[in-house]
C-alpha cells in the first residue's frame, strides 16, 4: 500500500456489485484490498491493475474465524479509509427444503462475519477519527422472504445494524451507509439456486455497475443509505404500508421455483 493514498477494502469482490465497487475505488485513485471466497478473485484483481494503484487479493471465507483472521492480518495496522462490506450469500427455495449447511453458511457470512468485520473496522476508524463504511444490505430486508426466508432475514439484520451503528458513530468522523439494491444482474441467482424462479429469469435486473456507483457515491458523501433503481424505491416506500402477509405473497410469486405448489 502507498503512503498518502487512500485505502479501500472491498469484500465479496470477485464479481458483481463488489467488483464494481472495487472499480470505483481504483477509479478514484485508491489502493485496494479485495476479499472473497472464490478462486476468481485473482482474475478480478488482475482486471483492476492500472499501473497507478496497488491491488491485493485475499481469498478467505468471512463466514469463518479463520477467514476473518486472514483478512485482518493483511489489513493489520493500515489506516483503512473506505470499507465496503459487500460479502454475502443467497439461498432460494422453501425453508424446509434448504440444506442446513447452506443455511448456516448464509447466516455465518451475512450476519456473523459482516458484524465481526464491522466491529473491528469501526473501532479502528473511530480511533483515527475518520472513515467511511458501506454495508450492502438489500431491499429484500424490508420484505418477508417467502422462498428466500433466511436470506431476507439476514438482510433485514444488516439494514438495521448499519443504521444503528451510524447513529452511535455520530460526530466521530466515521459514517456508515447502507446500500439497498433490488434484483441485480450478477451471479447471485445462480449461486443461490434461484435460476428457476421468476426473479431469477427476469431480464430487467439492475446493472451492478450502476448499483455500485450509487452506493460508492452515497458512502463518500456520508449519506445514511441509498436504494437503487426506480421500482425498488417504489417497493421500499410501500413496504411500510402494505401488510406483511401481502408482501410475503408478492415475494412468493417472485421467488417460488418452477414446479412448486401454487396454493397458499
Amino acid at each position: 500500500m502507498t503512503v498518502g493514498r487512500k485505502l479501500a477494502v472491498v469484500t465479496g469482490a470477485s464479481s458483481g456489485i463488489g467488483l464494481e465497487l472495487a472499480r470505483c475505488a481504483v477509479r478514484d485513485g485508491c489502493d485496494v484490498i479485495l476479499c472473497a471466497d472464490d478462486p476468481e478473485l485473482e482474475v478480478a484483481a488482475g482486471s483492476l491493475l492500472d499501473g497507478q494503484v496497488s491491488v491485493r487479493a485475499v481469498q478467505a471465507d468471512l463466514g469463518t474465524e479463520h477467514g476473518l483472521a486472514k483478512l485482518w492480518d493483511v489489513i493489520g495496522g493500515l489506516g483503512v479509509d473506505y470499507l465496503c462490506a459487500n460479502a454475502g450469500r443467497g439461498l432460494g427455495h422453501a425453508f424446509l427444503d434448504q440444506d442446513w449447511d447452506e443455511v448456516e453458511s448464509v447466516m455465518h457470512v451475512n450476519v456473523t462475519g459482516t458484524t465481526a468485520l464491522l466491529h473491528r473496522m469501526a473501532q479502528q476508524m473511530k480511533a483515527r477519527g475518520e472513515g467511511r463504511i458501506l454495508v450492502t444490505g438489500s431491499i429484500a430486508g424490508m420484505i418477508p422472504g417467502s422462498y428466500q426466508a433466511v436470506y431476507n432475514a439476514t438482510k433485514a439484520y444488516l439494514d438495521t445494524l448499519s443504521w444503528g451503528i451510524r447513529n452511535e458513530l455520530k460526530d466521530t468522523g466515521v459514517t456508515v451507509s447502507c446500500l439497498m439494491p433490488g434484483p441485480t444482474d450478477t451471479e447471485f441467482f445462480a449461486r443461490a439456486h434461484m435460476e428457476d424462479t421468476p426473479v431469477g429469469k427476469d431480464d430487467g435486473k439492475d446493472d451492478p455497475a450502476m448499483v455500485a456507483e450509487e452506493g460508492w457515491t452515497a458512502m463518500k458523501k456520508g449519506r445514511s443509505g441509498v436504494t437503487t433503481g426506480f421500482m425498488n424505491k417504489v417497493q421500499k416506500t410501500f413496504s411500510g404500508i402494505i401488510p406483511d402477509a401481502v408482501l410475503a405473497k408478492m415475494h412468493r410469486d417472485m421467488a417460488r421455483p418452477d414446479g412448486e405448489k401454487t396454493d397458499g
